[in-house]
């Protein structure tokens, strides 16, 4: 019989599938259903965030009505089991009609993250990973690049508009004398998840919140890459900075991002 994290990984698998089908579907309907609002400045908000969060919610907790529920736009509760949700991460891409945006999903238990979901929307691509049971895109095993050279490797560098611009601009300035090619495609989720296949080698970002971070983070690890201890002091509830990467590239983009290199 499976136990209650299986048939909870399952349960987030399949609700991601849906998810995702129901923000492909308002994407693909854009202009004419959608109208961006703005929480701040480059703080994009759809009526479909709220949408499929809600969805998610809906799904999640008539299954197991005994779990927490926190989601980035309806925010939400924390208890032993508590699911984290970003239900479209590259809100400002779907909103300019960039099909570069996915959809996370991560089950934490007593603050460890156990289940990690990630759903690349358009290109239909599902990271999955459970805690000591590797990480799966589309059902098929994954690791990371493996690469130990910055003079070969790319870093995906985050910004955050919750820090001054001069910090980015000179992190950023770091990892480029370094050697490091560095891009910024606008999602951390698939830029976290773009490190566990090698498709990038880093993501670093000097503040994260955890609805955005914690899915990636467990698909990394299970797929042998090194993550930092994300969800030290506050960091469920109010977010961290955020670095991952391939093992042997760690000392370089710690030392130029400031991110600690502590064990985690």
């Amino acid at each position: 019989m499976p136990d209650d994290l299986e048939l909870r990984f399952d349960a987030a698998r399949a609700i991601a599938r849906e998810a995702g089908g129901l923000a492909r579907k308002r994407f693909l309907e854009r202009p004419r259903s959608q109208h961006a609002d703005m929480k701040g400045p480059q703080d994009y908000l759809t009526a479909t965030d709220a949408e499929v969060e809600e969805l998610i919610r809906d799904r999640l907790l008539a299954l197991f009505p005994d779990d927490a529920f926190y989601g980035e736009e309806g925010g939400g509760s924390f208890k032993r089991d508590v699911w984290v949700v970003d239900p479209i991460d590259g809100t400002a891409n779907f909103a300019r009609g960039i099909p570069h945006f996915a959809a996370s999903i991560a089950f934490v238990r007593d603050e460890k993250v156990e289940i990690g979901v990630i759903l690349d929307v358009m290109q239909d691509e599902l990271y999955t990973a459970r805690r000591g049971g590797g990480a799966s895109l589309n059902g098929k095993p994954i690791r990371v690049s493996g690469l130990t050279d910055a003079r070969q490797a790319t870093v995906e560098a985050g910004w955050s508009s919750r820090l001054p611009t001069e910090a980015y601009l000179s992190m950023v300035g770091r990892l480029k004398a370094l050697g490091f090619n560095v891009r910024r495609a606008g999602s951390g989720t698939l830029g976290i998840a773009y490190v566990a296949d090698g498709r990038v080698d880093a993501y670093c970002e000097l503040h994260l919140n955890s609805w955005d971070a914690l899915a990636g983070l467990l698909v990394v690890e299970e797929a042998g890459g090194w993550v930092n201890d994300f969800l030290a002091k506050e960091g469920l509830r109010k977010g961290n900075p955020v670095l991952v990467c391939t093992p042997g590239l760690a000392d370089a983009v710690s030392a130029a991002t400031g991110i600690g290199r502590e064990p985690v």
